[in-house]
């Protein structure tokens, strides 16, 4: 596994990522929230501080949570109810206040990993079907009707996160980050022509919803 140390304080931050290379994980620290925003996708789980040189880390959480469910362990010198509360509803897996006890810190962080990847036997093979269009993930296949669907690789990854949540509404940060691999720096206008483009493939109006404001749904 590999962890992001998120931590402006040169003495903590490389104290954790020698404690978690001992333990025998990867480990990259960064000082700014805006490099976790950037950088998110390399991780398994982050331990991020709040106090940033570029913002509080609540700000940060939130605005990783538009993108990302990557597991975030909060450690920091904030005892009081008022920030662990907020932190655990914006989105934190786990609130520990510092100094930690590292083996206390260490089964949390593999606590927070196992919740967020369960064993999926069938994940490879994972087939969604809606009404007469079939998407199987596995082969990286769309079929409607019984004509195969020829799709780009990002309109393929479009649909993979899309039918990943059917029914519930996708954000574009989400879609973006997905599939252009950073919600922070792609273009928001490509995302809309892709996703007409994926429509007029599958020739099924209403499959895919836009919702005003917000982003898209894979069905009803």
């Amino acid at each position: 596994m590999r962890f992001g140390v998120v931590e402006d304080d040169d003495d903590v931050g490389d104290a954790l990522v020698e404690v978690l290379e001992e333990y025998g994980y990867r480990a990259e620290r960064k000082s700014r929230g805006a490099d976790l925003l950037l950088g998110h996708r390399n991780y398994d789980a982050v331990i991020l501080d709040l106090g940033l040189p570029d913002g509080d880390g609540l700000d940060v959480l939130r605005k990783l949570r538009e993108v990302s469910t990557v597991p975030v362990v909060i450690l920091t010198a904030r005892d009081d109810e008022r920030s662990v509360v907020r932190g655990l509803r914006i989105g934190a897996d786990d609130y520990l206040v510092k100094p930690p006890r590292v083996a206390e810190l260490i089964a949390r962080l593999e606590a927070v990993v196992r919740r967020a990847n369960p064993v999926d036997h069938a994940g490879a093979d994972r087939v969604v079907v809606t009404g007469d269009v079939r998407v199987d993930l596995g082969a990286r296949e769309v079929t409607v009707g019984d004509a195969r669907v020829d799709l780009t690789q990002k309109e393929f990854e479009l649909v993979e996160v899309l039918v990943s949540r059917p029914g519930c509404a996708v954000s574009r940060e989400m879609l973006m980050d997905q599939v252009w691999g950073d919600a922070f720096l792609a273009v928001s206008r490509s995302l809309d022509v892709h996703i007409s483009t994926l429509r007029g493939k599958l020739g099924r109006p209403g499959l895919i919803t836009t919702i005003r404001g917000f982003g898209y749904r894979w069905g009803s």
